[in-house]
């Protein structure tokens, strides 16, 4: 016969398990999840701070009197970011070199502005201005403008020409091959005679040769200018339009030395992550005229996609937004907020038309998908690792139902949040999540209990790859929502 105090501790075991059987109410019985603290910022543009940085930075530059002709142009660099200016410069790393910058429709220019005479009192200035890309020497038996235009229609990205003649100057003079005076500056954006403030002024050739000046300094522009190609990985939104984004999911700002889309592409693909926001999946690059004078080149980033609606700053003062262009960043994941999944309120299923829930053998919806907003992070659906009713403890898989249209060889980064507050820090304490690629887990993320938090792995593509997320074991259940997949 048992005695009193084992037939009392059976019975607080029996009660204590039934009380833990009870205790919750599953995903797809409609539960109650846990309080979530995290509010995704309706954090803006902050276009103070970069007007501020506008007057700070000095992005001229022009035809150095010692210069070599003929060299290659320099990559695009980075000049300020977030209000700090970047002394001589940063190159941005791994930028494709496709059209990148402003660029003709066709070969036609047109004059801008003349140059002085060619009396020996005359006197000119060369341009200091934006976007300079590299020169070269033309033969200068005649004041060569054919020969110029050429050249400009072989530098990437030229849309401007300033075809002057420098004096006393040893170089062009005796020493580089040409044996010419009258340079060719090829820029990236156009100039007017306002810039012209190289005036020459140094004394290149030992006395009692004279200082060094420039005659007959004209300039001369594309006649037309056509988009730059969309970034690999993104397409355009809007644009080119006088006004630049004032809008939420602001994560900061660069500014280039000349107008490249793919630069502010690769920027975006590199900049850390917002920790409530997630990753960089939008920019706005624009051109900033201060008093007519092209000035700077902005990209700002966001974490949440904008349009044209939002395009309402159009400058402060004398500074005034030009060739304003925004572009989203294109994920090989579709639909990965689950929002074509969608009815009246509430309601659940192991698959939606984009996305598939597995369950192993045994197995009920391990793996599902929700219609319901107090579930979701953003929008109305989520997707749910773990039993959906609450009946087994087995992990479920979640994948798209088409393989990625990835191509073999690229880097990409495969992005979502997960949220495991609905049953409570003890229930919760051992969730996990699999990323799961081309069949093989390459990373094996311990959640515990704990609010949306943004994830992020990256992997190399063998050519339409799949991706997996694979975990939670009821009542340790995992919410995942807005998967993304970007190429790097």
């Amino acid at each position: 016969m048992q005695s009193f105090t084992r037939l009392l501790s059976v019975a607080l075991l029996a009660v204590s398990a039934n009380a833990a059987a009870t205790t919750f109410v599953p995903p797809a019985s409609r539960g109650v999840p846990g309080a979530s603290s995290v509010v995704v910022p309706e954090v803006t543009t902050d276009a103070q701070s970069i007007v501020d940085t506008v007057g700070a930075v000095d992005q001229k530059a022009g035809v150095a009197a010692d210069a070599l002709p003929n060299l290659p142009v320099a990559d695009t660099a980075v000049t300020a970011v977030d209000g700090q200016v970047v002394v001589n410069g940063t190159a941005v790393p791994d930028v494709s070199r496709r059209g990148s910058n402003f660029k003709r429709t066709v070969a036609g220019y047109e004059q801008v502005f003349a140059g002085t005479g060619s009396r020996s009192s005359d006197r000119d200035g060369s341009i200091e201005g934006t976007a300079y890309l590299t020169y070269t020497v033309v033969n200068n038996a005649t004041y060569n403008v054919d020969d110029c235009l050429n050249f400009c229609n072989r530098v990437n990205g030229c849309v401007f020409v300033n075809l002057y003649y420098e004096f006393n100057n040893a170089l062009l003079d005796f020493v580089f091959s040409e044996h010419s005076n009258l340079k060719c500056a090829a820029y990236g954006d156009i100039h007017s005679a306002a810039e012209k403030t190289n005036r020459g002024g140094q004394q290149l050739i030992p006395p009692p040769s004279g200082l060094s000046y420039i005659q007959q300094s004209s300039g001369w522009a594309a006649e037309t200018l056509a988009d730059p190609n969309a970034p690999d990985g993104y397409e355009l939104v809007f644009g080119p339009t006088n006004g630049a984004n004032n809008a939420p999911g602001y994560m900061g700002f660069a500014f280039l030395d000349k107008y490249d889309v793919n630069a502010c592409a690769a920027l975006c693909n590199t900049r850390g992550s917002d920790r409530a926001g997630g990753a960089c999946q939008y920019f706005n690059i624009w051109r900033a005229l201060v008093n007519g004078v092209p000035t700077t080149y902005t990209c700002s980033f966001y974490y949440l996609v904008a349009d044209a609606s939002t395009a309402v700053n159009y400058g402060q003062g004398d500074l005034k937004v030009t060739y304003s262009r925004g572009y989203k960043r294109t994920s090989f994941a579709v639909d990965g907020g689950f929002e074509s999944y969608t009815c009246d309120d509430f309601c659940f299923a192991a698959s939606s038309n984009t996305w598939v829930g597995t369950s192993p053998a045994g197995g009920s919806l391990d793996a599902s998908v929700f219609h319901y907003t107090p579930y979701a992070r953003t929008g109305s659906s989520v997707a749910l690792l773990g039993s959906a009713s609450g009946v087994d403890n087995l992990s479920g898989t979640l994948s798209p139902k088409a393989p990625l249209k990835t191509v073999a060889g690229k880097s990409y980064t495969v992005t979502f949040f997960a949220n495991t507050l609905y049953a409570g820090p003890d229930a919760e304490a051992s969730a996990s999540v699999d990323v799961v690629w081309n069949g093989k887990t390459v990373r094996t993320i311990q959640l515990g209990y704990q609010d949306w938090t943004f994830y992020e792995t990256t992997v190399v593509a063998t050519g339409n790859d799949k991706v997996a997320l694979h975990g939670g074991s009821a009542p340790a259940w995992v919410f995942i929502d807005d998967i993304y997949v970007f190429g790097l």
